[in-house]
């Protein structure tokens, strides 16, 4: 089967408390089992989740052209629970074995995909906390995305967790669910160039 799979590790984690540190993984395995019950886009979504080492963490989905907004879907997350969390995601696309049960579990997954993955991440170096190991435009469009996300605030990311799923609606929803007015959620938007990216999300979906 066709995966794409993220490898990430925390950025700075060696100044986060042991106990935070392994809440704040908890929480990407939330946000991908969260991904695995996106609706509206196409296939049934299933997804996969394995911490690796101190501070490391591997996920992988069923849908390789979700890969770009899954990442910013994270990157969203992170930033809402603590302004100065982040993470790096190498993401890579391609064959790969996945238990089926749990599927939750991906320390026995193996495959090109992975490799892939886990590969890139050794090589991101300074400043580019994402990019894809395929090359060409889809890493293009990952450093891209990686640049203009790196500066999100929290009151940015509190509208991008809700209008980043797949189908998730119009923005007025989003409005009412944040208890705020539909142009703090545009003046939200718009400040983290969120009609870009989903124009580029949808272009590559």
């Amino acid at each position: 089967m066709k995966w794409a799979v993220l490898t990430g590790d925390i950025v700075a984690s060696s100044s986060i408390e042991a106990d935070a540190l392994d809440a704040l993984l908890q929480h990407i395995e939330r946000v991908s089992l969260e991904a695995a019950a996106w609706t509206g886009h196409g296939p049934n979504i299933m997804t996969g989740f394995a911490r690796r080492g101190g501070d490391g963490w591997q996920m992988a989905i069923n849908r390789p052209d979700l890969a770009l907004r899954l990442s910013l879907y994270i990157r969203a997350q992170l930033r809402l629970l603590d302004p100065q969390y982040a993470t790096r995601i190498a993401a890579a696309a391609g064959d790969g074995e996945v238990p089926e049960q749990p599927m939750t579990d991906l320390n026995s997954a193996h495959g090109a995909a992975f490799t892939a993955s886990g590969r890139l991440l050794e090589k991101l170096d300074g400043h580019t906390l994402m990019a894809h190991a395929d090359g060409g435009a889809i890493d293009a469009a990952f450093r891209l995305a990686d640049y203009i996300s790196q500066n999100w605030t929290q009151a940015q990311a509190r509208s991008l967790c809700l209008m980043l799923p797949p189908g998730a609606g119009p923005r007025r929803v989003a409005a009412e669910t944040l208890g705020i007015s539909r142009q703090a959620v545009d003046q939200a938007l718009n400040g983290a160039g969120y009609p870009a990216l989903i124009d580029a999300l949808e272009a590559i979906e």
